[in-house]
């Protein structure tokens, strides 16, 4: 990747975050990243920029007003005014189930806790306006975990075979990320075992690189460019060439507006839906080792654009449409884990919290928690192996 300079005001790196700022910084900026793009969420740049007389700037109402609880392709989802969606749902589910373990997570983890959580425990579902199953809000490829895992009785390390393959997985993968701050190999590992439950191919591929970016964005002295070439060291077939094209063009670009159709472009010849997002083409969704995720590779791109700037680069990701709750609830992730919680605007953070009825710091204080305790634990395994390796090895 080449180097450029941005534009955009570049974030005070006077101090170097704490793992507790870019635990928050991540999780908070997912959480209103994904409310932002929530509202605008299948549509075109272009009828974003009609519908809201130019671009998104905060927080909207919903894309049909009043209508929204018989509007469709929405109803009944009251997508808007500061709701989060699924995405930040499953991102503060897996945080549970990392309460509950303390310890690093695999497949099994996700049979044995996150689907309970999913069918059994009532929560607050923003978009429904009322308590009720996480289940009964997640879409179709997340309620393949439930139906797998806990009916199917499917071995959850191959659970994931057999679902449309899309970024249900990646887009609440941050947690493991932040769980392996600053070792992205090894969040990379972690995540594509986790996400084998839920996801297969280049979905399953997307959710160890967004781990791997979120962890290597953790790292003292982590810049946009240097967490996009870790992606670029770990991603492997279409994933890796998707993110190498469009952050190719994202570095020519300091401006989202000027970013928007180039990384469309870009990312075009690897996503599997097509053109019309509302109406996927036949290909849609299937294995390949060709194809990627749109949402990754431009998730990444608009970190590069923004300079790592948070505001800059969630804007970017939202008024990109699409599946744009989903690339600003990434780009927020990396963007916070950078530069921590202070670049996201105060009133954004208070709006999605009311207005979702969430306490969007409390999952963080929870995992900054988890990720001392496990990183504890990985010093002492680590020792351990070191010398009993010592005494394997004898003395050269």
């Amino acid at each position: 990747m080449t180097s450029k300079t941005s534009t955009v005001a570049e974030p005070d790196t006077t101090t170097t975050p704490t793992l507790d700022e870019r635990v928050t910084g991540a999780l908070v900026g997912a959480a209103v990243g994904d409310a932002l793009g929530g509202p605008v969420e299948g549509w075109s740049p272009e009828q974003i920029a009609e519908r809201h007389g130019g671009r998104v700037t905060g927080v909207v109402g919903p894309w049909y007003g009043d209508g929204w609880r018989t509007a469709r392709p929405i109803a009944p989802y009251h997508k808007g005014d500061g709701h989060v969606t699924d995405d930040t749902l499953m991102t503060h589910a897996l945080v549970r189930v990392y309460a509950t373990v303390r310890d690093h997570l695999d497949a099994y983890a996700v049979a044995d806790h996150l689907v309970p959580d999913l069918m059994s425990r009532p929560r607050w579902i923003p978009e429904l306006e009322a308590e009720a199953l996480p289940l009964q809000r997640i879409f179709l490829a997340e309620k393949w975990i439930v139906t797998r895992l806990h009916y199917g009785h499917a071995d959850p390390r191959e659970a994931g075979s057999g679902n449309i393959v899309n970024c249900g997985a990646a887009m609440y993968m941050a947690p493991v990320g932040l769980v392996n701050a600053a070792h992205p190999e090894a969040a990379y590992a972690e995540a594509l075992d986790v996400a084998g439950a839920h996801q297969s191919s280049y979905g399953r591929e997307a959710a160890g690189v967004l781990a791997a970016g979120v962890a290597a964005a953790c790292a003292p002295g982590a810049t946009p460019a240097s967490v996009v070439e870790t992606c670029l060291a770990l991603a492997k077939d279409g994933t890796r060439s998707a993110i190498e094209a469009v952050c190719e063009v994202a570095a020519h670009h300091s401006d989202f507006e000027s970013a928007l159709a180039p990384l469309r472009a870009a990312v075009a010849p690897f996503d599997t839906v097509g053109p019309d997002y509302r109406e996927p083409s036949l290909g849609a969704r299937r294995p390949s080792r060709l194809h990627a995720i749109e949402e990754l590779p431009v998730a990444l791109g608009m970190l590069l654009v923004s300079g790592g700037d948070y505001r800059h680069a969630v804007l970017g990701s939202v008024n990109y449409g699409r599946d744009c709750d989903s690339i600003a609830t990434m780009s927020g992730a990396l963007a916070g884990a950078l530069h921590g919680e202070a670049p996201i605007p105060d009133a954004w953070v208070k709006t999605v919290a009311d207005a979702s009825r969430l306490d969007l710091h409390a999952p963080a204080r929870t995992l900054t928690e988890v990720a001392r305790e496990v990183f504890v634990r990985d010093t002492a395994r680590r020792r351990a192996h070191e010398s009993a390796f010592a005494e394997l090895a004898g003395p050269r």
